[in-house]
Order: C-alpha cells, then sequence, then structure tokens
C-alpha cells in the first residue's frame, strides 16, 4: 500500500510540473508584448552598468550618469540608424533596376551552363520535367473546376490617400511606444539597481540569503562579462568587415558591417547567415567571380580568428551553457518571442542553467542546458566500457593524462570505475562477463597507454632504476581479479622509486603465499582489498601471515574506501597489517621510507670490506 501512495504522488507531481512547465509556457507567448521590452530592459541595462559605474566612481551621480550613459547610448543608435537607413534606402533603388537582374541571372546561367554533363545541368533538367508535369495538372484541374463556375467580377474599390498614412501611423506609435518605454526603464533600472536586486533578494531569498546571493551575482556576472564582450567583438567584427570591403571596392560597406556585426548576436547560426547575404550581394553587384571571393576570403579569416583567439582570450567562451543547448534555446525562444528572442535567447539561457544550479526543484536545467561534464570522469570510462565502447573509454582517459598529472589517472578515473564494477556484480546488476570485460579493457589500457606515457616520462631514469638491485615488494590480491588489477595500478603508482615490485594471481591459494614470501624474501607485503567487501579476506590474511612471519611488513590498500575509515583501520591493525591507507599517496608516502631503508641495509650488507694496510 506504501508502494502504491508513493507511486500516486510521484505521478501526482509529474502532472502538477507538467501542469505549471505548459501555464509557463502559455503566460510567455501571451504576455510577449509586456515581457518583451522588460526584457531588453535589463539586456541594455547589464551592457549599460559598467558605463555608469565608471562615471560613478569618477564622482559624477547615480542619476546624472545613468542619463549621461542613456543618452549617448540613443544618440550612438539614432546616428548609425540614420546612416544605415540611408545606406538601405540606396541599396534598394539600385536593386530595383534591370541591371541588377540581368547581372544575377547571367551568374546564374553561367553556373548551369558550365557544362552540358555537369550536376547543375542535370538538376535543371530534372526539376523544369517535374515542374512543367505539375503545371499541367494543376492546370487540367483548374479548367475542370472552371466549366461550372460563374464568371466573378472583379470591383476595384478606390482607397483614401490617408489609408496608408493610418495604416502605418499604428506600428510606428507602436514601435516608438514600445521604445519608450524600454528607455525609461533602462533608466530606473540604472539608477536603482541596488534596490531592484535587493527587493529580488527579499522576495527569493528567504531564509536562504546566502544561496539566493550568490545565485544573483554569478547571474550578474555572467550575464554582463558575456554581453559586454560581445558587444566589443561583434562591434570590432563589423568595423574590421566595413573597413575591408572598403579597400576591396565593395559598395555599401558600411551597411554590410553593420548586418554582419549584428547578425553575430544570432548563436552560431548568425554568423553564417551575414556571410550569405553578403555573398549574394556580391554574386549579384560586381561582375565576375573576384569580388565575391575575396568578400569571403576575408570574412571567413575574420570570424576564424575572433572565434578560435578573440574571444577565448577575453572570456573563454564562459556562458555556463553547452553549444547545443544555445541552438535549441535560440529555436524556442525564436518560436516564442520572434527575432527580438534569437538575441535574448543567450541571456535567459544562462539565468536558466544559474537557477538550475541553485534551486533544487529546476536541478534538471542545469543538467540539460550547462556545459559542465554532466558524468564524473570515472562514471563516464565505466559508462562507455559497459556499452562496450573501449575506444571513447581509452580516448577519456587520454584526454584525462593530457588535462592534469599522470598519477590522477588512478585515483580519478582507473580505480573508481573498478570500485563501481565491483559494486555492480555484488548487487547482482552486473554480469560476471560483462565485470571481466571492464577489468580486461582497464588491464589493456594500463599496458597500452599509462605505461608507455610512464616509460616515456622516466627515459634514461626508468632505465637506470631497472637496471639496479631493487628492494623487493610483494603484492598479494585479497580475493579477485579487482584487487589484483588495482595492484598493477600501484605497480606503476611505484614505478619512479627502486623497488622489484612482483604481483601474485588472484587465482593463488592463501597456502601458497609463505613459500612466495620465503622464496622472495620481500621487505613489504601489500595486501589489496579494495571496497565493496574484502575486508574479511584481507583480515584473515594479516592474521596468518603475522603468525608466520612476525618481522614482515604488511600494508593494506583499502583503496577507493569513502567512509568509516577510522573503523576499517582498527579492525586491520588489531588483525596485524602494519600500514593502512585508502590512496595510492597515501600508501607510497608510508611505505617509501621503508623502501630506503631496507635498500640501505642490503647495500651495507653486499659492500665489501676494504682491505687494512699494515706499517
Amino acid at each position: 500500500m506504501a508502494g502504491s501512495a508513493d507511486s500516486t504522488k510521484s505521478l501526482q507531481r509529474t502532472y502538477y510540473f507538467l501542469a505549471s512547465l505548459i501555464l509557463v509556457f502559455g503566460l510567455l507567448y501571451w504576455a510577449q508584448h509586456v515581457l518583451i521590452p522588460v526584457a531588453l530592459a535589463i539586456l541594455l541595462t547589464f551592457i549599460l552598468s559598467p558605463a555608469v559605474i565608471i562615471l560613478q566612481r569618477k564622482g559624477l551621480g547615480r542619476l546624472p550618469s545613468a542619463i549621461v550613459v542613456v543618452s549617448a547610448a540613443l544618440l550612438l543608435v539614432i546616428g548609425m540608424m540614420w546612416i544605415m537607413v540611408r545606406e538601405m534606402d540606396s541599396l534598394a533603388k539600385e536593386l530595383s533596376q534591370e541591371g541588377f537582374h540581368q547581372r544575377l541571372d547571367d551568374k546564374i546561367g553561367q553556373m548551369f551552363t558550365s557544362g552540358s554533363d555537369g550536376f547543375l545541368h542535370n538538376f535543371q533538367t530534372v526539376a523544369s520535367q517535374v515542374t512543367g508535369i505539375v503545371k499541367q495538372k494543376t492546370r487540367g484541374a483548374q479548367n475542370a473546376g472552371a466549366e461550372g463556375d460563374q464568371p466573378v467580377q472583379t470591383v476595384r474599390v478606390e482607397q483614401s490617400p490617408f489609408s496608408d498614412i493610418l495604416s502605418a501611423a499604428g506600428p510606428a506609435a507602436e514601435f516608438l511606444g514600445t521604445a519608450a518605454l524600454i528607455l525609461v526603464l533602462v533608466t530606473f533600472m540604472l539608477v536603482k539597481r541596488e534596490d531592484l536586486r535587493n527587493r529580488l533578494v527579499r522576495l527569493f531569498g528567504h531564509g536562504r540569503l546566502i544561496v539566493t546571493t550568490r545565485a544573483f551575482n554569478e547571474a550578474g556576472d555572467r550575464i554582463s562579462r558575456y554581453l559586454v564582450m560581445q558587444v566589443l567583438i561583434n562591434t570590432l567584427f563589423g568595423v574590421i568587415i566595413m573597413v575591408g570591403l572598403a579597400i576591396l571596392g565593395i559598395r555599401y560597406a558600411p551597411l554590410w558591417g553593420f548586418v554582419c556585426g549584428l547578425l553575430r548576436f544570432i548563436p552560431y547560426l548568425g554568423t553564417w547567415i551575414g556571410a550569405g547575404l553578403l555573398e549574394l550581394f556580391c554574386v549579384a553587384t560586381t561582375d565576375g567571380w573576384r569580388d565575391p571571393l575575396l568578400a569571403f576570403t576575408l570574412f571567413l579569416i575574420l570570424e576564424i580568428v575572433v572565434a578560435n583567439v578573440v574571444e577565448p582570450l577575453l572570456f573563454g567562451h564562459s556562458t555556463g551553457v553547452s553549444p547545443f543547448a544555445l541552438l535549441v534555446a535560440a529555436a524556442f525562444w525564436l518560436f516564442m518571442w520572434g527575432p527580438v528572442g534569437l538575441i535574448l535567447s543567450t541571456p535567459l539561457t544562462v539565468c536558466l542553467v544559474v537557477l538550475g544550479k541553485y534551486v533544487p526543484q529546476l536541478e534538471f536545467f542545469d543538467v540539460l542546458l550547462s556545459d559542465e561534464p554532466v558524468l564524473d570522469p570515472e562514471v563516464s570510462y565505466y559508462q562507455r566500457l559497459l556499452a562496450h565502447d573501449q575506444d571513447e573509454a581509452v580516448e577519456l582517459v587520454e584526454q584525462h593524462i593530457s588535462e592534469k598529472p599522470l598519477e590522477t589517472v588512478y585515483e580519478e578515473v582507473l580505480l573508481p570505475a573498478i570500485v563501481l564494477a565491483r559494486r555492480d556484480e555484488e548487487r547482482g546488476d552486473l554480469s560476471e562477463q560483462d565485470a571481466k570485460y571492464v577489468f580486461e579493457s582497464t588491464r589493456d589500457t594500463l599496458r597500452n597507454v599509462v605505461a608507455p606515457v610512464v616509460a616515456t616520462e622516466l627515459g634514461d631514469e626508468g632505465k637506470e632504476l631497472t637496471s639496479k638491485d631493487c628492494v623487493a615488494v610483494l603484492g598479494c590480491p585479497a580475493t579477485d581479479e579487482a584487487d589484483e588489477l588495482a595492484l598493477e595500478m600501484f605497480q606503476l603508482f611505484l614505478t619512479r622509486n627502486a623497488c622489484q615490485f612482483e604481483i601474485l594471481s588472484s587465482h593463488t591459494l592463501t597456502a601458497e603465499i609463505p613459500a612466495k614470501i620465503e622464496e622472495l624474501r620481500p621487505a613489504l607485503i601489500i595486501i589489496s582489498a579494495i571496497p565493496p567487501g574484502a575486508l574479511a579476506h584481507a583480515r584473515y590474511l594479516c592474521k596468518r601471515l603475522r603468525t608466520r612471519f612476525a618481522d614482515l611488513k604488511i600494508l593494506v590498500g583499502r583503496w577507493g574506501a569513502t567512509d568509516d575509515s577510522g573503523r576499517i583501520q582498527d579492525r586491520l591493525s588489531s588483525a596485524g597489517a602494519d600500514f593502512v591507507a585508502f590512496t595510492f599517496e597515501e600508501s607510497r608516502s608510508q611505505i617509501l621510507p621503508l623502501i630506503q631503508v631496507a635498500a640501505s641495509a642490503e647495500t651495507q650488507s653486499v659492500r665489501k670490506p676494504e682491505p687494512v694496510l699494515s706499517r
């Protein structure tokens, strides 16, 4: 009954969530005429705030600073729009001339008649045939339907000369009203930004002041940094395009610089929409193909430099949103709010990611939209092996080695993955065959990826270590192949230290271990007992070895254990272990002095006595 009640509550929560989501989407679409000006005002406030703060620090008051900045921005926008309107009017007149259409027809004709067997020619032929068939069928259907129809008389209605003025007055008044509202909102937000922030903190942060403050700070920093940098970068991009086109002799360079810079605010797609429009204009208004190719080359080189050098240098793509999420968000906000939604999509998506990071109920936004890795490295590696995709698992290890010190690959990727595999196998979630695949694939990764890197880093030092007589260390798995694999990792971890590390097979019987110890005479034995389980076997082995070899040093590696370390250490120490370690680094720090002392003792024992000279 309890399970049924929990299932019902979970289903109800799902329905409530879906209903709330539909309600929010409906409000966003229905109230767009109110929300769009507010959103644009907030966006402009983020852009203009740094300038207002700078003027305030220079000694100008808050209200005068806001008025100066808003007035300067307004004059700049009006001046740019005046220039653009003149350019567009001149361009429209030129495009309406017959020469433009003739040049475009000639260019298209060159493409389609470049060869009678070319792709474009064949495609044109097929398209013409299909179009002819469709027109013939459509004409026949229209003639058949017209036989029973009555003739239709067309009555022309004379329109008043004032009708065009009245029809244009409505949209113009709406635009001016929206612009005035945005202007007032921006000025008010710049003057009262601290008061608005405090009210929002009071509204949403009652009882959660620290979390709410961090969320507002992070969202503000991300959005402000992104918007200011984007404005600067896109302005510089447009100016360089304008200058480059002017040098090439392509007309309307200021217009195309403005269009390309403005379209760059649309994530990913806007850049290439601008390039396509520019190329179409060059093809249609210039003779030959020289100018279109030069314009495209200029655009391509500039975009590569900006996207791969300038942007990473200035803000490192640090919006916190994944590229795929930006594209989906752009499509969503385009559907909701039209072209304005494209410009607002990135800031709004950043806000959703921050909300998902700090509000537990909205965590799915952070998971779906954030550019942070969804899975930890060890989980990603383990998941790839579960899918039997060893190639991608090896790529993850190689990427980890390239970004972090080599030692971290053991304890941050490989060892935790082995612990996960053993845990799932004991629960019955992982078959013995799949577990064996995980272990064997990890062993191959150790031998083919990690070991060569270790050998390369050691160089001649590694040859020197392997050539000398080293202290003997014996590794003993407590239970199965997972413990043996952990010992192989630790063996690579200890490569820099002068020791002869030999590992017993996990199939070695407990009764055979004393004979191996008497044969090798190790200075230390390391028992690997990774969780879960293996603790009872490790304690039994410690007791047995301590009874047989009283002076033998024993270290138990409970590598990968994350909890109850004190109790585990007490249990193993009472069973006869001299050292208990929970990480590879801890194990090395405990046994390194012992190895050094043993190596010094062996050197003294093999040193020949110096001859005594008689007087």
